[in-house]
């Protein structure tokens, strides 16, 4: 029975944040079937704001067991933050891996919608833009740069889901486990993107729950336009490579079976 739950947060200057997200997550094991274990992974990139040093300590004082860490040496990007955990994630045997930001705009309630669908799925998408979604507090010009990348992202790699470029999303391992990990090309606002992609070409089963996204209280935006540049150009890069990456994931599909049938 599939029963462990990790939940990845990458920090950089987050210690408004860290206390209330972790809090919050917490607060929803109640709504989580009794069998299932819930951990969440910190991976800082050396917060000058001392992120990591709050997080040492709530291991020790609340979530003794539960609460993970890793530290990287210097601001190395969101997409290597996560690469760097879904490692992690499958070194450990966890049977399902959540992305989530530190900085509250994703919102722990939704968990236990997430919990649902990935019974029936395998990989859940948190989609703004679909009916019981939305977003809080962004301008009009962030909600068309939003739906536009989503639009240019869909027509130019042929995706059906709405919701590309968010990051809120639950996977069962196996999908991460026949994605090369190592050759994603993205590690910005088309990291997403490119997860999603390499598991539609996988053929995995992807469904969308509604989430309400809203913007960061306290902290700053991480955002920036390098990183929309790399997205115009790696979605082009990525719709170039579909036939490789389709017979990339084919021949770690068989590498694991292999392993696992070795296991067994």
């Amino acid at each position: 029975m599939k029963n462990n739950i990790l939940i990845i947060v990458p920090t950089y200057n987050e210690i408004d944040n860290i206390k209330e997200i972790l809090k919050q997550i917490y607060t929803q094991l109640e709504y989580i079937e009794q069998n299932k274990s819930l951990h969440v992974l910190i991976v800082d990139d050396s917060s000058p704001d001392g992120t990591a040093d709050l997080v040492k300590e709530l291991q020790a004082d609340n979530y003794k067991g539960k609460l993970h860490l890793i530290e990287r040496e210097g601001k190395l990007g969101l997409g290597t933050a996560y690469i760097t955990g879904f490692k992690w994630a499958i070194k450990n045997n966890y049977d399902y891996v959540f992305e989530m930001d530190a900085d509250l705009s994703h919102n722990p309630k939704y968990l236990p919608d997430f919990l649902e669908r990935i019974k029936t799925s395998d990989l859940v998408l948190g989609t703004r833009y679909m009916k019981g979604g939305g977003v809080v507090n962004w301008g009009k010009h962030r909600i068309l740069i939003s739906k536009g990348g989503n639009l240019y992202s869909k027509i130019i790699l042929g995706l059906p889901y709405r919701d590309l470029t968010g990051g809120y999303k639950c996977f069962s391992v196996e999908v991460l486990k026949t994605i090369d990990l190592d050759s994603i090309i993205s590690n910005g606002y088309a990291f997403q993107i490119e997860l999603t992609y390499r598991a539609h070409l996988r053929g995995f089963k992807i469904s969308e729950t509604p989430i309400i996204f809203h913007d960061r209280i306290a902290g700053k935006s991480k955002l920036s336009n390098n990183v929309f540049t790399e997205a115009v150009k790696n979605i082009i890069l990525l719709r170039l490579k579909k036939n490789t990456l389709t017979k990339e994931f084919k021949n770690l599909s068989k590498a694991y079976q292999t392993i696992e049938s070795i296991k067994g």
